[in-house]
């Protein structure tokens, strides 16, 4: 059984699944009360068992909090937050052959994140635009639901 939860939201004519108010930038994502090692754990399976290859790990939470007094913060963002980046080679080749400027969007990356004092993990990635890019958004969609599967 899936455990996350996703409330589905319009925004510009396009579909997305959200936790919270979209804010700056659409993204989807999806909450769950899975272990942040579990969630990445099963992130990092749900990205190799498609034959892909994380190409890099952002320790983006890490990065956060290890600078923090330097910039003159005393805000804890994430108890953890990191970002997995890879690709598809064929996925990749399609959406760019329909329009090149798709570069822009290449690698894709997942985040998967918890907030201090919060037992729910969050994992998601930026919505993709309407058209070809939706084979992107549908892989995504399905590695991180995969990912929060028990």
């Amino acid at each position: 059984m899936k455990h996350f939860a996703a409330i589905a939201a319009l925004s510009a004519g396009s579909l997305l699944l959200s936790l919270a108010p979209v804010q700056a930038q659409d993204m989807v994502r999806f909450e769950t009360p899975l272990a942040y090692e579990d969630v990445i754990f099963g992130l990092e399976n749900a990205i190799t068992d498609r034959g892909l290859v994380v190409d890099h790990i952002s320790h983006v939470g890490e990065m956060l909090e290890r600078t923090r007094a330097d910039v003159g913060s005393d805000v804890v963002l994430f108890q953890q937050a990191d970002v997995y980046s890879f690709c598809s080679a064929k996925l990749s080749r399609q959406v760019m052959e329909a329009n090149p400027m798709n570069i822009t969007f290449c690698p894709y990356d997942i985040f998967v994140a918890q907030r201090p004092d919060d037992s729910k993990v969050t994992i998601g990635f930026r919505a993709f635009p309407e058209g070809e890019m939706q084979l992107i958004q549908e892989l995504l969609t399905g590695i991180a639901q995969e990912a929060i599967e028990e």
